[in-house]
């Protein structure tokens, strides 16, 4: 797959007033300038694909973690292994996170969502008035530019609430500084853009990495309606109409026949799905997945691949550590006899081969972030990291379906093919009769426990807590056996009490300070 990662220079808003400068300086470039042929429009495009859906949220640097790990720490079923040396994973474990100490985390990342919406922002503002270009063109551009201001708003309404909702360009003070908006009008925004796109983009209907240069494809946008419409139905929102919505959306994405589950090898310890989708960055399993290149944008995720402790010889990392690691509550969420996903080397591994030699790590390490050529050649890793998989879409079907149709045989089929693959010895004639004639909410929770399973790495869990206002409970005498709680009241695994303010992340101080018409988050 050729690479889509491009550097592009900055466009430079400069304001100025009309009686100071009778003449634009040769070294800025107004916006108005700046969009006012072809070229600037693809450059602009081009240029978020970098903070639009990838750096800004998943780049992992220091020894935070990335930002879209936080939630899981938050979870309690992944730790830091070197929390003691950045303040965040221990606020995220101890649950004591306010606006002041969490805001050199939170305020960098708030701002960073806002900076890509403005882009956005301009862009679809700008692009309808260039001439010389295509309608085929302008509207896919447009459609990939309301896809990023979609996700970025996904993203804040998931973790912060109601937020401001900016839908022009800010190109100055005015405007800058506005209230918020409901949750609901900001989840009704994303679904308009996202739809727009779906309708108007033409996007082409492929596999990402498939002969479309890692850019948006029209699966892209399905499974983030699937997902929003899913996130949507649950709390805060219970917007119960949107099972039935992401129910249709995730059938359009099955029925297209784009997307198929990586199948095992003749060897599935040796040659499993999980193995291919560690080694592998064209399959079709894959919607959308956050680029890297070794040599332009690499990802730092392979050095948090090997524990700290643990040093085989040839490791080109000056520093290794365990950045996100499962906790026993999570490990014990699979059967450890019948479960592929939690054998060593697959999801997850406790030991590797070096030389001849085995190095136990003594703990699970995220094996499917491992990449040989980095952790022991040029410490450069290449590989993509998925962000969204057919196997989700089959599981967001499932429970959609449930809830909003009742445990049909498609809802229990959808659910049987990701369970079937990881429980490789298991018929699957057997697995589909343990999950006919469920009720409805025994067959959901299935599916949560699948979820938490199928998609570890994808950091989906505090969401899923979020909109299910449940907590997983597992016991290390009954591996795979999970039960569901309240979440507020619960304990995470540090002993600390969940309480409904901890489900929001508070807006960051340095914001409210800012922009006085912003209004704190409950409790904090």
């Amino acid at each position: 797959m050729k690479k889509f990662l491009v550097l592009i220079a900055a466009v430079v808003v400069f304001m100025a007033c009309e009686d100071f400068l009778t003449e634009t300086p040769k070294n800025q470039i107004s916006v108005d300038q700046y969009f006012d042929k072809p070229e600037d429009a693809r450059a602009a495009i081009n240029a978020l694909y970098r903070d639009g859906s990838g750096a800004n949220s998943y780049d992992s640097g220091g020894f935070r973690g990335s930002n879209v790990m936080i939630g899981s720490f938050m979870s309690g079923l992944f730790d830091n292994e070197a929390k003691g040396e950045r303040i965040e994973g221990q606020l995220a474990h101890s649950l004591q996170q306010d606006p002041v100490n969490f805001n050199d985390y939170a305020g960098g990342w708030w701002s960073g969502l806002y900076r890509v919406i403005n882009r956005a922002n301009l862009a679809i503002d700008r692009i309808p008035g260039i001439a010389g270009m295509s309608t085929a063109e302008r509207n896919r551009i447009l459609a990939e530019a309301r896809y990023f201001r979609a996700h970025n708003y996904f993203t804040l309404v998931r973790f912060f609430g109601d937020v401001p909702l900016v839908l022009q360009p800010v190109e100055g003070l005015e405007g800058a500084f506005v209230s918020q908006e409901s949750s609901a009008a900001v989840y009704s925004q994303i679904i308009e853009d996202l739809e727009w796109a779906r309708d108007n983009g033409n996007l082409p209907n492929v596999p990402f990495g498939s002969g479309n240069n890692g850019r948006i494809t029209h699966g892209t946008i399905l499974a983030t309606l699937a997902d929003v419409n899913l996130q949507r139905a649950g709390h805060p929102l219970q917007q119960n109409d949107g099972y039935g919505q992401a129910a249709a959306t995730a059938r359009a994405i099955i029925n297209s026949g784009v997307f198929s589950l990586i199948q095992h090898g003749d060897d599935p310890m040796t040659q499993s799905a999980y193995n291919i989708m560690r080694t592998s960055q064209t399959e079709n399993e894959y919607i959308w997945s956050v680029e890297y290149d070794g040599d332009i944008a690499q990802s730092q995720y392979p050095r948090i691949t090997v524990p700290g402790a643990i040093r085989p010889p040839g490791i080109r990392y000056s520093r290794t550590l365990n950045m996100f690691r499962p906790i026993e509550t999570m490990v014990n969420m699979y059967d450890h006899d019948n479960d592929l996903r939690i054998q060593n080397r697959q999801i997850f591994a406790t030991s590797i081969e070096v030389d001849g030699e085995e190095y136990q790590f003594g703990e699970y390490v995220p094996y499917i972030w491992f990449e040989e050529g980095a952790v022991f050649g040029n410490g450069r890793g290449t590989r993509n990291l998925n962000h969204i998989k057919f196997s989700e879409i089959l599981l967001i079907a499932a429970e959609a379906i449930a809830r909003s149709e009742g445990v049909t045989s498609e809802a229990v089929g959808y659910l049987a093919d990701v369970r079937s693959r990881a429980y490789w010895s298991t018929d699957r004639a057997e697995i589909v009769a343990s999950l006919s004639g469920l009720s409805a909410e025994a067959f959901v929770e299935e599916v949560w426990k699948e979820r938490y399973r199928e998609l570890a790495l994808d950091f989906k869990q505090w969401h899923d807590i979020q909109r299910t206002r449940k907590y997983p409970v597992t016991n290390s005498a009954n591996p795979g056996v999970v039960q569901f709680v309240d979440v507020v009241g619960a304990n995470n695994n540090w002993g600390v009490q969940f309480r409904e303010r901890d489900l929001l992340y508070p807006i960051p101080d340095e914001e409210m300070q800012r922009n006085e018409n912003l209004v704190q988050n409950p409790g904090y």
